[in-house]
């Protein structure tokens, strides 16, 4: 096994890896099951599930960036936020 000295290996980190790894599979099954169809949102672009993850893992990690520099290193409001955030990504975008 290599030298992963370089990176903080705690639980935090595993849980984050394996919830991006749980959600790469979990699209993968839904696009092999329920093939998609773009929908246009309130963007006015034409998006597709793998879309709104993106737009959704892109903006939860500006939530918590601004987070830790406005408020701190409590996150979990700054992860709630991001819920409710994606959660709104998938319905309107």
């Amino acid at each position: 096994m290599a030298d992963l000295a370089w990176m903080a290996w705690t639980w935090q980190t595993g849980l984050f890896f394996a919830a991006i790894a749980s959600l790469l599979l979990i699209m993968t099954g839904l696009a092999i099951y329920r093939p998609e169809t773009e929908r246009v949102g309130i963007l006015r672009i034409p998006t597709t599930r793998g879309d709104r993850l993106f737009i959704s893992l892109l903006g939860s990690a500006f939530i918590h960036l601004a987070w830790l520099g406005l408020v701190g290193p409590d996150l979990w409001w700054a992860s709630a936020l991001s819920l409710l955030y994606a959660a709104a990504v998938f319905r309107y975008v």
